[in-house]
This record gives C-alpha cells, structure tokens and sequence, in this order.
C-alpha cells in the first residue's frame, strides 16, 4: 500500500527543455486553479451560514468535508499515481475536482445543506489528488538544485489564487447574502428560496468546472509528450513508524495546527469583520477584505524566501509563529481599525509556515523522505478538525473568544520551531 509518490529522480534526461517548460507552466497554472477553489470556501461559508440558518458549528462542517478529503484520498492518491504516473494522476485529479463542481447544480436545485457537503468533499479529493501529483511532479522537473526555488514559484501562484478568487467570489457570491432573512420566509417556500440562492452558487462553480476540464484535456492532449515519471511505491506501514521520531513526530502535530489556525482564521474572517467591534463591514465588503489576508500570505512567500537565506529557517518560523500569535491576541483585545486589520495581517506570517514546517519535519530523513512526505500530507487534515473545534466555542461564546484556539496553535509552532533549531545545533 502506498501514500504519495516521491521525486526519487528528476525527469528523463531525454526529455526536450521545450516539454519541460511546458509541464512547469501547466503545473503552475493548476496551482493557482486549486489554490482558487480552495479560498472560495471563506466566501461560501457566510452564504451558506445565511441560507440554512446555521449555527457556526454546523457552517464548518464546510471545512470538515473539505478537508476531511485529505485523511481519507492521500493513501489511494498515491496507490493511484504510483501506478499511473504523474501527469495523468493530474489529469484524474482534475477531472474528479470537475466532477465536484458540477455536483454544486443537483446540491443548489434541492437547496439541500448536506449536497453541498458531498460537493466540497469531492471537490477536494480531486485538490488531494493533485496536490500528490504535482508537488514532487515541479520539483522533480529540471535541475534538482532548482528544486525548492520551482516549488516555492509554484506555490506563489496557488497563493495568487488564494487571492483573487475570494475577491471575486465576494461579489458574485455574498451580493444578496444579507438581502432576505430565511427566517421571515414561510417555511412551504424555503425550498424555493434556497434554490434560487444557491443558483448563484451552482454558476460560479459551473464555470470552474468547465475550465478544469478543458485544462484537463490539455495534459491528456500532450501526455505522450511530456515527461512522465512514474514514482515507486512507499510502504504505508514504513510511513506510521516514522512517528517513532520525535522531529516527524512534532512536524505533523505542527502542519496540523498551522493548517487548522490558517483555515479558522480565514474561515471566520468574513463574519468577524462584520462584527461592530471590527470593521463593521457588509458581507460583500468583508468577502472582498479576504484577499488581503491570503494575499498577504503571497507576499510573505517572496519575502520570506530572501529571508530564509539568511536566518535559521526554525528561528524564522519561531518568530513568525510567535508575531501570528501577538496579532490575533492584539485582534481580540482592541476595538475598530486597530481589531480588524490585525487579524487580516496575520495572513502575512502565515506565509512561510507550510513550507518551513514540511521542510524541517523531512530534515535528515534521507530515502525515508517520501513515507515523511506522506504523513506530512495526510497532516493537512487539521484543517477539517481545528475549525470545528473553532466554530463550536463562537457558538458557545464569541468569535473573538474562540480565536484563542488559533493562538494556541501558533504557540506548538513557535515551539517546533525552536526544537528544530536547537536539534540542527546537535
């Protein structure tokens, strides 16, 4: 049984400079397609929340189903594209991903809370599956030395992604968010009424769905021609003994929270800048607010990277951690301009967290790098588990109040950090 594929060899050296190119691109370009589709969740939650009445609670199962895809689609990603090869594990990750997107039309028409689930988990199985394939897939392609500099563009793109899409979906989606209370609506034309709203829904996510699959058809079109290395296949049972190694071991628990305390923030960020102690913004407004959180991540990225060259990489992520942690405590504790843009900074030093913390947590591991890879993977599923956490104490209290689940999650990296950087001393 098998996780996810490594990059144990670049591509054949055979292979023209032009097709490599070309894949690099195309890869680049899906970064930025799931990158997209995976911010858009921060829009559809208030919509969602809005139209079904839901507790905050209950609007984060959006995130538990997304994400729960993750736990459940790492390991027969891996079987999957171990067999396949990588470019045409990307083209059946795009395909299911098109597949999920679709499936917004029957969820929307039925006006069914629980077929939106079923949309995102598909959805994001087909993210899972492309995020197997294409990470080792651009680092591998071209010279190895230049393998984290092709990574670390990439994921700027997925970051781009991150920022737009919610911009965008901002206005197409949350327009109307506020503009009929569900509750004032006789309960014989509710269905009606969720159908027509989630119409608006169904459309945007039809056109991603078409975009995908002509993408899809591209890397079909041009399988043959380019490189197409098949990984080998890495022991599930090698990958939970890895565990036994307290530096693996505290990397997963950190992915785990990071991606938890990114996914709270961003998932709550639009009902929390809405709040009068905030900004005090209109749904719209606050959507649009989104892309400066996840584009501060973008921005972060570059910065980052000059910076990585010149301070321990656990120190900087000790210290970004601990800067995360002192923004949302200074969100918390104030009031007006000073609340909402602190927490929308944070987005800013999430930036480094998901590639420092995977690259410290696979540091040493030599051939036993692609079973680390694998747990760090299946790790993601953090942000299925903490947002719940999250969402049932804003119910319980407040959303300020529950902001504190993120702090904590910020403090476990602030200490991985430090652990790493006194280990690489050792």
């Amino acid at each position: 049984m098998s996780v996810t594929p490594s990059p144990s060899r670049p591509a054949p050296a055979s292979s023209s400079s032009t097709a490599s190119g070309t894949l690099v691109w195309l890869v680049i370009g899906v970064f930025f397609v799931w990158g997209g589709a995976t911010s858009l969740n921060d829009v559809l939650i208030p919509k969602l929340k809005g139209l079904f009445a839901l507790s905050y609670a209950e609007v984060m199962l959006t995130q538990f189903a997304f994400f729960m895809a993750y736990a459940i689609v790492s390991i027969p990603a891996g079987t999957a594209i171990a067999r396949i090869g990588y470019v045409r594990g990307l083209v059946l990750g795009l395909v299911v991903m098109a597949i999920g997107a679709l499936l917004f039309w029957p969820a929307a028409g039925a006006g069914i809370y629980g077929g939106f689930l079923i949309a995102l988990f598909v959805l994001a199985a087909g993210i899972t599956i492309l995020q197997v394939a294409a990470n080792p897939l651009i680092a591998s392609l071209g010279d190895p030395a230049g393998a984290s500099s092709r990574l670390t563009f990439a994921q700027a793109f997925n970051s781009l992604g991150t920022t737009l899409f919610p911009y965008i979906g901002s206005m197409l989606i949350l327009g109307s968010v506020a503009a009929t209370d569900p509750a004032t609506i006789a309960p014989a034309a509710l269905p009606a009424f969720r159908s027509a709203e989630g119409a608006v829904v169904a459309h945007i996510y039809f056109g991603i769905a078409v975009v995908l699959a002509i993408v899809a058809a591209i890397f079909w079109t041009l399988r043959k021609t380019l490189p197409n290395e098949t990984p080998g296949n890495v022991g599930f049972m090698d990958s939970i003994r890895l565990l036994q190694r307290p530096r693996v071991l505290f990397g997963v628990v950190a992915l785990f929270v990071y991606v938890g305390a990114e996914v709270s923030i961003g998932s709550l960020l639009v009902s929390y800048l809405q709040q009068p102690t905030t900004l005090a913004l209109d749904a719209q407004s606050a959507g649009k607010h989104l892309s400066f959180y996840w584009g501060g991540a973008m921005v972060g990225r570059f910065i980052g990277a000059w910076l990585l060259n010149r301070i321990s990489p656990g120190k900087l992520l000790a210290g970004f951690g601990a800067t995360a942690a002192l923004l949302v405590l200074i969100s918390i504790g104030t009031h007006g301009t000073v609340s909402g843009w602190s927490m929308i900074a944070v987005g800013l030093f999430n930036s480094i967290m998901f590639p420092t913390i995977f690259s410290l947590a696979l540091q040493g591991l030599g051939p036993k790098t692609p079973e680390g890879s694998g747990l760090l993977c299946m790790a993601i599923v953090g942000g299925a588990i903490v947002p719940l956490l999250t969402g049932g104490l804003a119910d319980a209290s407040t959303i300020g109040t529950a902001m504190v689940i993120p702090i904590a999650c910020y403090l476990i990296i602030v200490a991985f950090g430090l652990f790493a950087a006194r280990t690489d001393r050792v």
